[in-house]
Parts: C-alpha cells; structure tokens; sequence
C-alpha cells in the first residue's frame, strides 16, 4: 500500500505554507488553512488530510468546528490538545476580525447595525452570553459590555451589572444584546421579564435602552422594530 505522504514530501509548490507566501492566503482552501494551523500530521498521514478529515466531520462548516468543545477535535487522529486550542484561537481570531470589519466610529443606528456588529461573534456560540453595547450621543458603539455568560440559555442579569459600567462609561444610551445558542431568536418569557426590568432601570438613571437585540443563527430580533419595548 502507498504511504501518505508528508507536507515536505509534496512538491514545493502544493506545500500549503509556499502556496500561502507566494499566493496569499485568500488562494488557499479552508482544508489547506487548517493544515497549517495544525502544523504537521501523524502515523504517516499529513496535515492537510487530517484537516479534509475534521472538515469533513462537520461538514467543511468551520462555524460547526469552533461551535463543538475543545475536546471534541481530539478524537481525530493526530489533534492532540495543543493543537486543538490553536484550531480554536486561529477561528476566534478570525470571528473578532469580522466583528472589525464595521468602521471605527460608525453609528450604530438600527437592529441591522446591532447585528453586523456582534452576529459574527454571537451566533454560533453553544452558550448564551449577554453584553451591553454604550452609546455616547451620536450613537457610536463607545464599548461592548459582556455582562454575564451562562450554560446553554440561562444566564442571569441582574440591572446592578447591566448599569455600573454603562454609568461608569457616562453612556448616553444602551442597547441590550444576547444570542440563543439554540439559533431562533425568538423571545422566551424570561427574555421579555429582564427587559422590562432593564428598560425602567434605564428611565431611573436616565440612561435609556435604545433595543434589546437577539442574535439567533443567520437572523435576529429586535425588541425596538417588533414594538416591545
């Protein structure tokens, strides 16, 4: 039987590392991106067929990837735990350079804005995590928030954290944000009760809430636009 061969067996040019300095990476497949993260194979398979085979597991989705544990990938021959924190580092940072991509300064005026901004961190995650976006009086996004992060969808808010640092950040506004790992963003009971105790913590302060916006899979919904606030 022919033996895999290893990356630095392939000829120079199908070597993923030399495709990426003489191509860019934008020219190299997920599979080819991940064999590089992963940095070399093992039992006489190379990296790249090792990075076909965790792509393939999840069906070449590399959101299905960062959204599984940590230790999931470790049941793939050759990804020890090292390796399998890098994958998990290399897709996270890819996630915070797409929530980068919005313009410094930019007004964060609608629901649509809300998502662009925290969709690419938000909805994949497999817990629920609950921020606070401050506004300064143009609108402008001044800082995100993360206030709480629970299992699955059960965090807790309590408005003493919601609004210390927003008072602290002399806010003019906020805006809630929390995604449901389940994907539908469709408001449960317990997401309408801590609204309307956020939204009359607000007028006290006179720090009013602008929306509470939830990121499910590939839509949200919006408190403000569904007329729930």
């Amino acid at each position: 039987m022919q033996e895999t061969l290893s990356l630095r067996e392939l000829p120079q040019f199908d070597r993923p590392r030399e495709r990426l300095k003489h191509l860019g990476a934008q020219a190299l497949s997920s599979a080819e991106l991940l064999a590089i993260v992963l940095g070399s194979g093992s039992r006489g398979r190379s990296a790249l067929h090792v990075a076909q085979d965790v792509l393939a597991s999840a069906g070449g989705s590399l959101r299905r990837i960062s959204a599984q544990p940590v230790a999931a990938l470790t049941t793939h021959g050759g990804i020890g735990t090292a390796r399998t924190v890098a994958v998990h580092a290399a897709l996270e940072l890819g996630r915070r350079m797409a929530s980068e991509l919005r313009d410094e300064g930019a007004p964060v005026r609608s629901p649509a804005d809300v998502y662009a901004v925290f969709s690419p961190r938000l909805e994949d995650l497999p817990v629920e995590e609950f921020h606070v976006a401050v506004l300064d009086a143009q609108h402008r996004m001044e800082r995100d928030i993360t206030v709480t992060r629970g299992i699955l969808n059960s965090s807790l808010v309590h408005p003493r954290e919601v609004f210390r640092e927003a008072i602290a950040e002399r806010a003019a506004a906020i805006i809630l944000v929390h995604n449901h790992p389940s994907g539908d963003p469709t408001p449960s009971s317990d997401d309408r009760m801590v609204t309307e105790q956020l939204v009359a913590a607000g007028r006290l302060l006179d720090i009013p809430v602008h929306d509470h916006v939830i990121i499910g899979r590939g839509r949200y919904t919006s408190f403000a636009q569904a007329g729930m606030l």
